[in-house]
């Protein structure tokens, strides 16, 4: 006589406080929004006063998921201690030089955080600059969202976030006594940089609905006392930040939403001086500017070019009206970036879903940095130095680990400085990679990149996965990810969809899954599976799709159109309650996100068409797929009560007797857990997830 099963976890049901809303004439009724604390403001900023019946809700909630998942636990360890063999425990990063020195960050073994450190370039011993492990220690969270040196390197800051709700404080350190400054800046997004003569420190201000809202200036080794207001912006909608150009002889302060930018300059040799506007901000104008030994180089999207071109303006007149072209605008060609260099000038180009580096000299001549895998990423990274004629760039495919080139703009010489190392091992050649076209509903042709063992066999009986995100002009890459191999070693097939929304075709790809179209970005993702699906990449019943944040809005949207085509849904710090979130002026990023969404508190239309996909607001009675959601309590872009309201909704709807499970990170915010291990413990959680719900592990 067999053992009798145990008794399946019992879900923890929501109770109903039914909010009726009126708006623009329409009429919805929300059992859940008791979720939402009204001291949302000071929750971000300390967790602890979560007002109790929304702590107990998000305790059981995690209890029945650590529950449901318990037949999983040594899955989750195993892949956790994969994907932490595949990190060089005393990693380090490639020296930038400046000057007298070189800086770096460099791991110790078993540390979570890293050491930021200088050695004197002709040689010498090390100086620690700042010891994350040190400090975060007796920390649930602790991260560093920016830190740099001052340009006489004298100075140390960096800003940190001691709760993960994005609200930083900056230190600046004294590198000739190590200790660090009184009276720390306080309330930042992060943002900051010093003025090129050393002398100041400016920031950007976070105020109380989390938004960057005003431009400050102290004197760089001043306190709380010495703070001046220079730029305050007036429109809710807008970010901000302020840097310096690649000459060090402009202090930028970035003004913009999706649609529309503002720069204003001050001249480093006047760092006091009152910010000049460049160009005034027109709506559908985007600009942003570096500047180039005597003149400015400004990336725009003026005169209809949507994909973005170059134009160039004089130093004492760099308004439109003086804009000259310079790399005129070719449709589907996509200028990403760009820097300057005292003799060469450097951009980056996407076409069709693949990057290209363009190096310009300054006596005109141009040739291509490029490489000739069908799918691979490559991006620019920044450096100190502007005379110099050495760029950095980093390479790397889904099956190619990174690589750090250092390539001499002159003689055209390529040098590798590191090689991504896999202690554990990783040999390319066991794997293949493919570019794959899946064709949507208007005929239109979405990119797929793929990944698998070589000798796969195509003939469904692979699981797959399905990534996707497809929002704000963020563009997806074929890029190497030391998490990916734990399910591809196990014979998943992992595929990442770019639907429209992205920008991997160009700006127009982006602009054809926003706001009144934005549905195209979940038909793409459907097409996308049924394109697979359909060439043997896996079935229905062994598909889990996974995004996170609007990418886990996009799980919400499918999970409600399609939910016979996946056996499982991720939905990471999911944007799934958009009428709500869109109609709340109070959160961080409701006035910025209307150009991409539409704003329903003053348009019907875009009332209408957003409460027509938004996850929470088209739950029905459907067969749903296994569904996990998590969240962070401190998380200030998709606040905690979204992915807790869409469980409470999504549980009772449910058909198909498949669990839905919800797990809230308590200690931290939208990027979950702080410590690169900790990190990954969440990615086991979520892989090990994706295992189970293609096993039907609740059944066994």
């Amino acid at each position: 006589m067999s053992a009798p099963q145990s008794a399946r976890p019992v879900p923890p049901v929501a109770k109903k406080e039914p909010k009726r809303i009126e708006q623009l004439g329409r009429v919805r009724v929300d059992d859940y929004a008791w979720m939402k604390d009204d001291n949302w403001q000071k929750v971000l900023r300390d967790p602890s006063l979560i007002k109790a019946d929304v702590k107990e809700h998000l305790t059981a909630e995690n209890a029945y998921t650590k529950a449901m998942l318990a037949s999983t636990e040594p899955l989750q360890t195993a892949m956790f201690e994969e994907m932490k063999g595949r990190i060089k425990q005393d990693d380090a990063s490639v020296p930038a030089p400046d000057g007298a020195w070189e800086y770096y960050t460099r791991f110790e073994i078993g540390a979570q955080h890293p050491i930021h450190a200088r050695k004197p370039r002709a040689g010498g011993p090390e100086q620690v600059l700042l010891n994350e492990e040190t400090e975060s220690k007796g920390k649930a969270f602790y991260q560093v969202g920016a830190a740099g040196h001052s340009p006489d390197h004298k100075l140390y800051a960096f800003a940190v976030d001691e709760q993960g709700s994005e609200v930083y404080r900056i230190h600046v350190k004294d590198l000739a006594t190590g200790a660090v400054l009184e009276s720390p800046v306080e309330s930042t997004t992060g943002d900051f940089c010093f003025s090129p003569d050393s002398q100041w420190l400016f920031w950007t201000f976070r105020d109380d609905n989390g938004r960057p809202a005003r431009i400050y200036r102290r004197p760089a080794r001043g306190g709380a006392k010495d703070d001046v207001l220079i730029y305050d912006e007036p429109d809710d909608g807008f970010f901000i930040g302020v840097g310096t150009v690649s000459s060090e002889k402009f202090i930028v302060i970035s003004c913009g939403n999706q649609e529309t930018s503002e720069a204003l300059l001050i001249p480093a040799s006047d760092p006091t001086a009152k910010p000049v506007v460049v160009e005034p901000r027109t709506v559908g104008l985007r600009y942003e500017l570096d500047h180039w030994n005597d003149h400015f180089v400004i990336r725009t999207n003026a005169d209809g070019a949507v994909d973005w071109k170059l134009v160039t303006a004089p130093e004492a007149t760099p308004g439109k009206a003086h804009w000259k072209d310079w790399v005129a605008h070719t449709p589907g060609r996509l200028i990403m970036g760009m820097t300057a260099f005292k003799n060469h000038f450097a951009r980056l180009e996407k076409v069709d879903a693949v990057n290209r580096i363009v190096i310009t000299a300054a006596g005109g001549e141009e040739h291509v940095v490029g490489f000739d895998e069908a799918a691979y990423a490559l991006s620019l990274e920044g450096g100190y130095e502007y005379d110099t004629t050495t760029v950095r760039f980093v390479y790397n495919s889904m099956t190619t680990p990174r690589q750090w080139f250092d390539y001499d703009m002159t003689s055209r010489q390529r040098t590798l400085r590191k090689t991504q190392e896999i202690p554990s091992g990783h040999d390319p050649a066991r794997y293949e990679t493919r570019r794959l076209n899946a064709k949507a509903s208007d005929g239109t042709e979405v990119p797929i990149f793929v990944l698998m063992k070589k000798g796969t066999r195509l003939d469904g009986s692979a699981p797959l996965l399905l990534y996707g995100y497809g929002s704000y002009g963020i563009s997806m890459e074929a890029s190497f990810s030391i998490r990916n191999f734990s399910l591809v070693d196990r014979g998943w097939i992992w595929a990442t969809a770019c639907p429209r929304g992205g920008s991997e075709k160009g700006w127009s790809w982006f602009l054809d899954g926003k706001k009144d179209k934005k549905k195209n970005t979940f038909t793409d993702f459907i097409a996308c599976a049924e394109h697979l699906h359909a060439a043997g990449y896996g079935k229905p019943e062994r598909t889990v799709a996974y995004g996170g944040s609007a990418g886990g809005l996009l799980m919400g949207a499918i999970t409600n159109m399609r939910p016979d085509l996946f056996a499982g849904i991720i939905a990471a710090v999911p944007f799934v309650d958009v009428v709500n979130t869109m109609s709340d002026t109070t959160l961080p990023l409701t006035p910025p996100e209307w150009p991409e969404w539409g704003n329903p508190l003053e348009d019907a239309a875009a009332y209408d068409y957003i409460a027509s996909y938004s996850p929470y607001d088209n739950i029905a009675a459907k067969p749903y797929p296994a569904i996990l959601a998590t969240g962070g309590l401190s998380d200030p872009r998709v606040t905690y009560w979204e992915p807790e309201k869409w469980v409470a909704k999504l549980r009772p709807a449910t058909t198909s007797g498949k669990p839905v499970l919800l797990k809230i990170n308590m200690e931290a915010g939208h990027g979950g857990a702080s410590g690169r291990f900790d990190f990954l413990k969440e990615i086991a959680l979520d892989y090990a997830f994706a295992v189970w719900a293609v096993d039907k592990g609740w059944e066994a």
